[in-house]
């Protein structure tokens, strides 16, 4: 019986070691085929322009083709369940923002994985400002005028939203300001816009680089950035709580996650890569210009800050009192 035993647990040894000898080797060669980055959004989203920016030159860093995957609906949930199911072998990876990683376990009863238990942290690269935008028949030319507006006209007023940020930015406006406003959810940011433009919608929270061309084109009025302060990117647009909102503080960050178990060494590979392009001072000027403040940080970092904003993002949904769907 000992003996068999022995020979047993040998065997499963023998076993183990040839699996993470087939696992180092596999990482050694990383990367010999493309790479598939999926999104949560649809193309034409923020995070679908900065993330093809950014991967034209991790494919050039890399040596291998880049492939954008977008894979909108169900508040990010399918493309994050689908990358969490996926290999750890560095050829899938989820390319995401606070949607699925921060607000979707208090906007969701039933969630399909895990933000931190399924996912391994790559980097991050950082922060997509939102701005408040309305038709340009809506009679308000300041967010004042506009409270004041739904004040006298109660219900009138609808918001739509295409992501995380926009739900709990236009709630936390409704619930700060005391307005009740409708709310119409959409899959994505483009055919939410759409609607507000065709004004079908009144308002809008938008990421900047969405929003901005149909500003600077008068289809929309903007009213107001969602950050504390204001931002760089528009420097002439008041923050929410300069414009009289209090505790309004919104942005939605962007970073690189792999599947749980992604061996360390593709890790390793992919943050420095990524954290090159990133902090390199032109490729960080086309972002801003594309509304985006570009920064990174160490996987371990990126692990922190999401525990963090998982914490922060409970409270402002809770505060704003949005119920799970």
């Amino acid at each position: 019986m000992l003996s068999s035993f022995i020979r047993v647990m040998r065997t499963i040894g023998a076993a183990a070691l040839c699996l993470a000898a087939a696992s180092a080797a596999q990482a050694d060669n990383w990367p010999s085929r493309n790479i598939t980055l999926v999104l949560p959004f649809a193309a034409g989203s923020g995070t679908d322009t900065t993330t093809r920016l950014i991967s034209q030159h991790l494919s050039q860093a890399l040596g291998v083709g880049i492939v954008i995957e977008n894979k909108a609906g169900a508040n990010g949930m399918i493309a994050a369940t689908y990358v969490a199911r996926s290999a750890p072998d560095g050829y899938t990876l989820l390319v995401t923002t606070n949607t699925t990683h921060s607000a979707n376990p208090y906007l969701l009863k039933s969630l399909t994985y895990d933000p931190v238990k399924d996912f391994t942290p790559i980097a991050r690269t950082g922060d997509l400002p939102f701005m408040l935008v309305v038709h340009p028949d809506v009679p308000a030319r300041s967010v004042a005028e506009l409270v004041a507006y739904g004040k006298a006209n109660p219900g009138k007023l609808s918001y739509a939203s295409g992501s995380s940020s926009a739900i709990v930015s236009g709630a936390t406006f409704a619930h700060n300001a005391g307005l009740d406003l409708l709310h119409v959810p959409y899959k994505s940011s483009p055919p939410a816009l759409n609607d507000v433009m065709g004004g079908r919608v009144s308002m809008m929270f938008v990421d900047i680089l969405t929003g901005l061309p149909h500003v600077q084109g008068n289809a929309l009025r903007a009213l107001a950035v969602t950050t504390k302060d204001r931002t760089p990117l528009i420097p002439s647009l008041p923050s929410m709580q300069e414009a009289g909102v209090p505790d309004l503080d919104i942005s939605s960050w962007q970073g690189y996650f792999g599947p749980a178990g992604l061996p360390k060494e593709i890790v390793t590979r992919l943050n420095a890569e990524i954290r090159k392009i990133v902090e390199n001072p032109e490729i960080k000027a086309q972002l801003a210009t594309l509304g985006m403040d570009a920064f990174s940080g160490t996987p371990e970092e990126l692990g922190r800050f999401v525990n963090e904003q998982l914490v922060l993002w409970e409270k402002l949904i809770t505060n704003a009192g949005i119920e799970k769907q």
